[in-house]
């Protein structure tokens, strides 16, 4: 068994109790793009629970970078609800951090506001959408925006940010070839394509100043041909080590080409079609007949993309957080002892919001969550939940979910 997973972790200027974190899976608990309650008392829940830093998920720069009705946006106004927040988490012994970003062209009009950008111009079937390739006057907006957005993090007592450059968002859309045609200072090249996430970091650093911690979440590979691979992953990852990123977190897979690439498990069908609006008949038909050909079961393993991780670990000297599959003491044990400085966790989060507390006082503790992912189901269109508290849950959803343990 690890002896360093309950240890204390310095990181640039902040101090974990140990070195768990509540990962950056989106909770759908900001109506009006703002805190809720529901957000307030998971996160409380998550500290109380032992964790050493829970995250908040995902906060865009900009009204531009909005992808869910239900997303932060962070923005000067909600300000003193973030700092309510963090003075809780704060309360319970851990400490807070916030995911920014920015969706790219995983948007639609009417939840952005604007017609979708991202790297390039083309037509997004995860919306579904067309979208335009950013100008460099837009380039130079969204980048100014993510350093506002730090500012915002630190006014409202965040100890920690993590820049979201993974999952086919927006600084990922720049990195990888699948979704950058380029042909200006921005595209071609791996160089060229660096350079909107190089002035992103810039900006980010300068901003944080020394006074939060700066983490970043990249893609171990994007999870299909055509994309990225490990190779230029790194290189992508030692960039950022050189720009003065305090830790990366390894991720991998992009939501709008291979969804379940990223977390493992069967596309919540039946679960994302209940729960959309009616409005959307269309989208839920379309989710219905052809959701499990768009999006196909990634079989679910524990740690799933450890092997991958590894082989940053032996490129980089910085410190790295591995996130994909963590739920058991014996598998955590088994990533800390590969050499890694911390573990992030979402699903056993939530399923239970004491699972950190649980394995350190059990060592053989493993998570109930079966990884049929209903909570990322309801997520598309309300709250994360899992489905055994879930109190909205259907008889028909209900059984969906059970026949899905067995496999």
């Amino acid at each position: 068994m690890s002896d360093t997973l309950f240890t204390p972790y310095r990181i640039g200027p902040i101090e974990l109790r140990n070195r768990t974190i509540r990962s950056a899976a989106f909770e759908g608990m900001c109506p009006c793009n703002r805190p809720s309650q529901e957000l307030f008392d998971y996160h409380t829940a998550v500290a109380r629970g032992g964790v050493g830093m829970t995250t908040i998920a995902y906060a865009s720069v900009s009204q531009s970078g909005l992808s869910f009705e239900r997303q932060l946006w962070m923005r000067e106004e909600i300000v003193p609800e973030l700092k309510a927040l963090t003075d809780a988490i704060h309360k319970e012994g851990a400490l807070a951090s916030i995911q920014l970003g920015h969706c790219g062209n995983m948007s639609h009009r009417s939840i952005c506001k604007c017609r979708p950008k991202g790297a390039s111009s083309g037509f997004n079937l995860y919306s579904p959408t067309f979208v335009h390739g950013m100008s460099v006057e837009e380039i130079d907006e969204i980048v100014a925006d993510f350093g506002k957005a730090v500012h915002l993090a630190i006014k409202a007592g965040f100890d920690a940010v993590e820049i979201h450059a993974g999952h086919g968002y927006l600084i990922s859309q720049f990195l990888s070839p699948y979704t950058n045609h380029r042909k200006d200072e921005y595209g071609g090249s791996l160089e060229n394509r660096m350079r909107f996430m190089e002035r992103v970091m810039k900006e980010v650093m300068a901003a944080a100043n020394d006074k939060v911690a700066v983490f970043v979440k990249i893609n171990t590979r994007d999870g299909f041909k055509g994309g990225m691979e490990i190779d230029e992953c790194i290189s992508v990852a030692q960039r950022l080590q050189e720009l003065g990123a305090h830790a990366l977190v390894l991720s991998g897979g992009f939501v709008s080409r291979m969804p379940m690439y990223v977390m493992g498990g069967p596309f919540p069908v039946k679960a994302i079609a209940h729960y959309m609006p009616l409005k959307q008949w269309w989208l839920k038909l379309g989710v219905r007949l052809f959701g499990h050909i768009v999006a196909p079961t990634v079989p679910f393993k524990e740690n799933y993309f450890l092997e991958d991780s590894k082989k940053f670990r032996k490129a980089l000297d910085m410190p790295l957080v591995y996130v994909g599959g963590a739920i058991s003491r014996r598998g955590i044990d088994e990533i800390m002892d590969a050499g890694f400085e911390m573990v992030q966790i979402a699903r056993a989060l939530i399923r239970d919001t004491d699972f950190v507390k649980k394995i350190r006082e059990e060592k053989e503790h493993c998570s109930a969550c079966k990884q049929v992912n209903f909570c990322v189901g309801r997520m598309y269109s309300l709250s994360m939940q899992c489905h055994t508290k879930c109190k909205d849950i259907t008889p028909a959803l209900k059984r969906d979910c059970e026949k899905r343990y067995s496999k």
